[in-house]
């Protein structure tokens, strides 16, 4: 019996001392599991660009994300093809489920084959900003551009509001390039635009009108100058490749001798300095993404976006850190700008005492009684004018007495 007992113990201890040992397993295996989904999770941000911040109670558990969209500027010159570029684009976003965000600044377009989400002509007429100004088409649509850069913080901002639910915002430009690159209002967008997001600037190049190497040239001439006027990542998109293909573009641009042999028919000066270009964007070619699109047919709409995202990838390595060095440069001016001006202030209220000082517009000079060099000039020319008036009057003075001489002449003989 009591071996019975002792047994029976037995078995009932067993099942108990085993069960830690199985519950030991199973939350190691919990634990692997949530390090491999945080590790997951950690990867994907990166690729999405997510930024972590961490929430202020420590026994918390919550992630809070803050999402950074990608913003594409896409330039280009008149008859490229941006606008149903960008139109392919919208649509490949809507295909693909990806969630984009619609800017147009062109404010002298009459419609769109796309909704846009901010559109300038809300803002501003184009039409009735060249009556009021008395402007032709491109002054009316430098000034537009003007008018709706002074507002362009509340457009950063209604993005910012939004930023975790999207991820690219592409931005139409106008058809004349020149009025958005190098104007003061363009250069106020994209600078607002890559202080907040990670910011790629599209250049659509026509291919069929490229075929020319001396075209062609004029085009990497002018993306060449985009690139370093707003010194962000550039992304070459040769377009309309459905009607001619780009491979004999990305030959020039990777070997400068076929580039020359296709300049051997040409004599003339023009084809000198296309050779000597060549040479010069060499480098340039280097560092430089391509990729063959077509807006009509859709092709190359993944490459493309590969390369926005590796071009987004260097913003964020390079092209931002160099955007908060020269940020900070300008901050550091400002300050030292306004300690200039705060010291000079000061010392004008040591020299005055604390009683009203008048600040140096000249009429302190004129109250104390001294004269400036512009009022000795004045006084001089009004004593000159003085002394011209009094010797006209002496010399009507002798005509008239001349002629009561001879008038008492008269009457006397």
């Amino acid at each position: 019996m009591e071996i019975d007992s002792e047994f029976q113990n037995l078995n009932l201890k067993s099942p108990e001392d085993g069960a830690p040992m199985q519950m030991d397993a199973e939350e190691s295996a919990q634990v692997k599991s949530k390090g491999k989904e945080k590790e997951a999770i950690f990867e994907s941000m990166k690729k999405l660009h997510i930024e972590e911040s961490s929430s202020g109670s420590a026994g918390s558990s919550s992630i809070n994300f803050k999402r950074k969209p990608v913003i594409i500027i896409v330039v280009g010159m008149a008859g490229s093809g941006k606008t149903t570029f960008l139109h392919r684009l919208v649509c490949h976003t809507q295909a693909s489920n990806i969630r984009g965000y619609v800017v147009n600044l062109d404010p002298a377009v009459m419609t769109l084959p796309f909704g846009a989400n901010i559109d300038i002509r809300d803002t501003v007429r184009y039409k009735e900003v060249m009556k009021q100004f008395n402007l032709g088409p491109n002054g009316g649509i430098l000034t537009s551009l003007n008018l709706f850069a002074t507002k362009f913080d509340e457009v950063v901002e209604m993005i910012e509001k939004r930023a975790d639910q999207l991820d690219y915002v592409l931005v139409d430009t106008p058809g004349q390039i020149e009025i958005f690159t190098w104007s003061a209002s363009g250069a106020i967008i994209t600078e607002a635009f890559a202080s907040t997001f990670p910011t790629i600037v599209t250049y659509v190049v026509d291919t069929p009108r490229s075929a020319s190497p001396a075209t062609f040239m004029s085009n990497m001439l002018y993306a060449c100058s985009i690139m370093y006027k707003t010194r962000l990542p550039l992304v070459l998109a040769f377009n309309k490749v459905d009607v001619a293909q780009h491979k004999f573009a990305l030959e020039w641009m990777e070997d400068f001798e076929v580039f020359h042999a296709a300049l051997d028919s040409d004599h003339s000066y023009t084809s000198t300095l296309t050779r000597s270009l060549s040479l010069v964007l060499d480098e340039f070619y280097k560092n430089l993404r391509s990729v063959g699109v077509s807006a009509v047919s859709g092709a190359g709409m993944e490459e493309f976006f590969k390369a926005i995202e590796a071009s987004a990838e260097e913003y964020l390595e390079s092209y931002r850190a160099d955007l908060d060095k020269r940020r900070a440069e300008k901050q550091r001016l400002e300050e030292e700008r306004m300690r200039e001006n705060m010291d000079k202030l000061r010392k004008d209220m040591e020299k005055c005492g604390g009683e009203t000082m008048v600040l140096s517009t000249g009429l302190k000079d004129q109250k104390a009684g001294g004269k400036t060099p512009m009022d000795e000039e004045d006084e001089g020319e009004e004593d000159e004018d003085d002394y011209m008036r009094f010797s006209e009057e002496e010399e009507e003075e002798d005509v008239i007495d001349e002629d009561k001489d001879e008038e008492v002449g008269r009457f006397s003989f």
